[in-house]
């Protein structure tokens, strides 16, 4: 008797990847079992976009790691609106970025944001450790230290609320930390969006991404790694995005 599923040629292929090859066949159609375990993952992804952001547990952690943060919004007052209204994500709420003026101590070099954005699950399993990494390798690094503004957690954040938020606290480069949009093979991706000369106007082409950082993409640490190069990178130069290419790898090889 011949079996209900065609297993496809490729499927030793499988193991390298996860993405959706090599599936089979039940007569003209998926099996069951992949039909399922799509709709699994599209339902894992529809979860990252609308979970809230724990934000006392993140501010905890975060304080405890020696970053008490300082939380503030968008513009967007619910989260059915910041999908609708992208733009309500990219500004602070007035009052917020009163009290970031209220706060700042004067010029900095960096200030670095957690934000919700797409996916509040990337934020809240990976945006502390690859925080530490950063911090880790600024400080191994033989320049000087950086003056760097308080932690800012920020919900219902899109990329370029980090504008508004690096202009409000006079900081040369705005670092934001934020979910991005979840795939049906990863629902945790964090991304990394590093802007010079932060200010409400810039586009994504005067910054610079590191994306894909989870446990099974690019590691936190790693990420940490390549945005403390980024982050000198671009206060010695001055500038980020198309300007500044990602050579951490090549700087990093032995002489």
């Amino acid at each position: 008797m011949n079996e209900p599923v065609v297993q496809d040629p490729w499927t030793e292929l499988r193991r390298h990847t996860p993405a959706r090859i090599a599936l089979g066949r039940a007569g003209s159609s998926l099996p069951t079992a992949e039909l399922l375990r799509f709709s699994a993952a599209h339902a894992r992804a529809r979860d990252a976009v609308h979970v809230a952001l724990d934000i006392e547990a993140l501010a905890l952690d975060a304080a405890q790691a020696g970053w008490p943060p300082v939380m503030v919004a968008s513009e967007a007052p619910t989260r059915v609106d910041y999908l609708r209204r992208p733009d309500l994500g990219r500004r602070l709420r007035a009052e917020d970025r009163q009290h970031l003026r209220d706060v700042a101590t004067g010029p900095a070099d960096l200030v670095v944001v957690l934000g919700d954005g797409l996916s509040a699950l990337a934020v809240q399993s990976h945006a502390l450790a690859v925080l530490t990494a950063l911090h880790r390798s600024l400080a191994a690094s033989p320049d000087a230290p950086l003056q760097c503004a308080p932690l800012v957690v920020a919900t219902q954040a899109r990329v370029a609320l980090a504008d508004d938020v690096g202009a409000a606290l006079q900081a040369r480069l705005a670092l934001i930390l934020l979910g991005e949009r979840p795939g049906l093979s990863a629902a945790d991706s964090l991304g990394a969006y590093l802007t010079h000369e932060p200010r409400p106007g810039r586009t994504d082409a005067e910054r610079n991404c590191v994306s894909n950082i989870r446990p099974d993409g690019l590691a936190p640490a790693a990420a940490g790694q390549r945005l403390a190069w980024l982050v000198r990178q671009a206060l010695r130069r001055g500038l980020t995005g198309v300007g500044l290419k990602d050579q951490s790898a090549i700087d990093s090889l032995p002489p």
